[in-house]
């Protein structure tokens, strides 16, 4: 489901807190926000599960055609479901004024849940009921489609399980108070340093993330470096956590 996601505007419909404040720049973008090579390795090894999995399934069998179909369906089956957990990605919308930038992100794979489930229980219902058809007997396998068809349409009409599983989040970046500008090219992704105290006394730094689009990246730097032209700038990678970023150690 990593693959298949709707595309649509998402910046008109999102519920700007600051509407009252003009906005300089808005634009979406989808993206990996996590830690990417530790991901693409954590894929690279099940990939090769999933290989070797497939090829002791078409050594297994002995019809050539039933040993592609099974060996080649379980690698292919693999790879997806390894895709579906190593490749996420979140899609994030931001608005930038004078004052802050307001930022929503949620993880868009359940909006591609439902209708993948909706077709599966359709096409599944229609093999079994041909089945049945031939023999009586298969109304058994009716369970599969009935099932999928009930979680679908759960999924569909629960507002919160739709919340949880999306990760949805909002908050605001105080760029006007940033205090370091760290640029990661390679990712089109601008981070701004703000320290936070805690109660304690003690106190820690990190990079508030702005993903920008390839097309808009230059734009959306040279804002930031014209308006704080005082703040350290810094080029380089950046390691990418799932609420904020640091340098590398």
């Amino acid at each position: 489901m990593w693959f298949i996601q709707p595309k649509r505007d998402y910046v008109v419909e999102m519920p700007w807190k600051h509407m009252d404040e003009p906005a300089i720049m808005t634009w979406q973008i989808r993206v990996r926000d996590y830690n990417t090579f530790v991901a693409n390795i954590l894929f690279f090894i099940l990939f090769l599960f999933s290989l070797s999995f497939g090829l002791l399934i078409f050594s297994a069998e002995s019809n050539y055609l039933a040993s592609i179909l099974g060996g080649g369906g379980v690698f292919v089956f693999g790879v997806l479901i390894t895709m579906g957990m190593t490749h996420q990605t979140a899609v994030i919308v931001y608005r930038l004024t004078n004052k802050s930038i307001e930022v929503f992100s949620w993880k868009s794979q359940i909006d591609s849940v439902k209708p993948i489930m909706k077709w599966t229980a359709i096409v599944s219902g229609v093999v079994v009921l041909f089945l049945v058809w031939v023999n009586p007997s298969f109304i058994i396998a009716a369970i599969g489609p009935i099932g999928i068809g009930v979680m679908a349409a759960l999924m569909g009409n629960s507002k919160g399980y739709q919340s949880m599983v999306r990760n949805e989040e909002y908050h605001e970046i105080d760029w006007p108070n940033a205090e370091d500008i760290a640029v990661w090219r390679r990712r089109n992704l601008i981070g701004l340093r703000f320290t936070w105290y805690n109660e304690d006394g003690s106190h820690y730094s990190v990079y508030s993330k702005i993903y920008c689009r390839n097309q808009e990246f230059d734009k959306c730097l040279a804002f930031f470096r014209q308006r704080l032209p005082d703040t350290t700038y810094r080029e380089g990678r950046l390691v990418v956590h799932s609420h904020f970023a640091t340098l590398p150690e």
